[in-house]
């Protein structure tokens, strides 16, 4: 299987060939359907759906499916094929719009990474199918949950409409705030995040397939923790918009929503959850082990240093710089990290994403070393914020060629504008399509 669409273009030394085929395997190793089929079984003569080795007996009851995020169309389709359709009652899951192998399961296409209204249609017809079908405590619902759940997954209260849900997000996402703290805000504005999802199918047994985007893989972050209590509070959410500055700039009617809910005048997140369970069957450190296994395979030594890189790009990028440049990786000749990183944006900004730019600040910062080497940093959606690449790869030759070019890599990086950087340097934008999964960023450096 392909994923890498321009890898005869951009892998054009032995090197840079290697690079791409290690990341190439990462990705592979947290396919949706391949992840489902490994964790997932059931047992038809019990009616028993066995998740991580977990039973549950459903023996009289009925099977829902539910859920969203890029990966859940693929999720789907892989649980419809072991439960078998004629044993799903019903499904509707929020999803990225291509086609999938169907029977019983519809899937809704929706938005990301801005809510859109075709999304909370889909959640719409989640909820309703609770009344529709009497969905009682013998049923089992099966939520599907991946990467871009919480954008794809909308329902804002009632006060707050979807172009303010939007703005807020838009707002949070260039202010540089991570994951857990967007996530703080957006639990604050739905109906269903914050543990809330899961408590509407009460009393039937939830139980949450998900695959993680989030560094630290924490159940409560992961699309705002829809099935799982939350421990967040609408002060919370409020110290968020005051610490980027943005107490003065998001929507009056989300403003207004929060201080309410601080006031108690406004209904909490689920600080407890009785009748789901979790369970993770894909993260950052599943492909990071098998791009640290493509590596061995090909007779290198490789390192994975983290599965936790967070924080400001460019830090990051110089930071890890730094690491190398110290020698502090001298007995591998292949060092691997992920997670995913979060750039703060100012007024204006060009167009790239966080692996565009951590590459482009590495470009710089790995200037003076004197081997030969390439880096590279990938967003496993294949999406860096733009739907055209999902990260770059350099080595040692690629700053005297955009200085040959006469390429101000610096002014590219300070303006945010690092996919028009690497268009002008060619032979360094990857090309992935859509990957169909999403477990964050990784990281990639061959020494």
């Amino acid at each position: 299987m392909e994923i890498i669409k321009n890898q005869k273009e951009i892998g054009s030394t032995e090197s840079r060939k290697q690079a791409l085929e290690i990341i190439e395997a990462g990705i592979m190793a947290v396919n949706p359907e391949a992840l489902v089929k490994d964790s997932v079984m059931y047992n038809s003569n019990l009616n028993s759906v066995i998740i991580n080795n977990n039973a549950f007996d459903i023996i009289s009851g009925r099977i829902f499916v539910i859920g969203g995020g890029k990966a859940s169309g693929a999720m789907a389709e892989a649980l419809e094929e072991i439960i078998g359709p004629s044993n799903i009652t019903a499904g509707i899951v929020n999803s990225d719009g291509e086609k999938y192998k169907l029977e019983k399961i519809k899937t809704i296409k929706a938005g990301h990474p801005l809510p859109d209204k075709s999304g909370i249609k889909g959640v719409e017809r989640m909820l309703e199918l609770k009344e529709k079908y009497k969905i009682g405590e013998k049923d089992l619902v099966i939520c599907l949950i991946s990467g871009g759940g919480s954008a794809m997954m909308p329902q804002p209260v009632e006060t707050v409409n979807l172009r303010d849900k939007q703005n807020v997000t838009q707002l949070l996402i260039e202010s540089g705030a991570n994951i857990y703290e967007i996530n703080t805000v957006r639990k604050h504005l739905s109906k269903i995040k914050g543990g809330q999802l899961a408590k509407h199918f009460y009393p039937s047994k939830v139980a949450s397939i998900i695959i993680s985007d989030v560094v630290g893989n924490n159940l409560e972050v992961i699309a705002s923790g829809m099935t799982v209590s939350d421990p967040t509070t609408f002060g919370d959410a409020l110290a968020v918009l005051e610490k980027y500055s943005l107490d003065n700039k998001a929507p009056k009617s989300v403003l207004n929503y929060l201080k309410s809910g601080a006031g108690g005048k406004a209904g909490e997140t689920a600080k407890e959850v009785n009748n789901a369970d979790n369970f993770i069957i894909g993260k950052n450190a599943t492909a990071l082990e098998a791009m640290a296994h493509k590596a061995k395979s090909s007779g290198l030594l490789p390192l994975i240093v983290s599965t936790e890189l967070s924080g400001d790009p460019a830090i990051a990028a110089e930071l890890v710089a730094e690491e190398i440049k110290k020698g502090e990786y001298s007995k591998y000749n292949v060092i691997i990290l992920g997670g995913e990183t979060t750039p703060s944006l100012p007024e204006n900004y060009g167009k790239g994403g966080r692996n565009m730019h951590f590459t482009a600040v590495s470009l710089l910062a790995l200037e003076n070393l004197k081997t030969d080497w390439v880096m590279t940093s990938v967003a496993t959606d294949g999406q860096d914020y733009l739907k055209n690449a999902a990260g770059a790869i350099i080595d040692n030759n690629s700053l005297g060629l955009a200085r040959a070019k006469n390429i101000d890599v610096e002014k590219y990086i300070n303006n945010f504008d690092t996919y028009s950087l690497f268009k002008k340097l060619e032979n360094s934008l990857i090309k992935t399509e859509r990957t169909g999964t999403n477990v964050g960023d990784v990281v990639l450096c061959f020494l």
